[in-house]
């Protein structure tokens, strides 16, 4: 009999410095097939990127997507914010893009799609914060915590630029910090 995945969705937000460690935490989701990962990831707004590219073929066994708008949400896939979009999540378990004002300079902003994220799955979130040299994400991972969704942020320490997971473990409580190693870790469990 085939347990019941703890989680209904898992969000990972970073920006500088967040890459390589995004790319050991996909690689350790290898197995994967039940729980979609939504990554989002700060990028240059008038530059093309091809960043779900590049993670498709440095994790090798997943492939990264960057939904469409109303794209269902599918289990065990791997979906990567567009660039210049909110990225948000609907009850009906699809996506939803949002052209609204950056938040934290950015578009798409890590705090609009964890409490999204919160606002359509609850407590059955697991949020992860890595590197990143502004505070976006912090708001989001907070406002998780306190509904109870299991939440991740980077130790400062191993992060390249700790200023985005400092400023998440300055506003959330239960909060647990993790190395790389750590992370790898814990998500092979799942």
């Amino acid at each position: 009999m085939e347990s019941i995945p703890k989680y209904d969705i898992i969000v990972m937000g970073g920006s500088a410095g967040s890459i390589p460690v995004c790319i050991s935490l996909l690689k350790a989701l290898s197995n994967n097939k039940h729980i979609p990962v939504v990554l989002i990831i700060h990028r240059m707004r008038n530059v093309v990127s091809q960043l779900d590219k590049l993670l498709t073929r440095e994790v090798g066994s997943i492939k990264v997507t960057e939904p469409e708008d109303k794209q269902l949400i599918a289990k065990g896939r791997v979906y990567l914010a567009p660039q210049n979009y909110h990225l948000l999540f609907e009850e009906d378990d699809s996506f939803s893009l949002d052209y609204s004002d950056p938040v934290h300079y950015s578009r798409p902003s890590i705090d609009v799609s964890f409490e999204s994220a919160g606002r359509a799955y609850g407590n059955r979130v697991l949020a992860i914060l890595l590197s990143g040299a502004n505070a976006d994400g912090s708001y989001g991972i907070s406002y998780l915590s306190d509904i109870g969704a299991d939440c991740i942020v980077q130790d400062p320490n191993s992060a390249q630029y700790p200023t985005m997971p400092s400023s998440a473990i300055a506003l959330g409580k239960n909060i647990r910090i993790m190395n790389e190693a750590e992370m790898v870790a814990f998500l092979q469990e799942l």
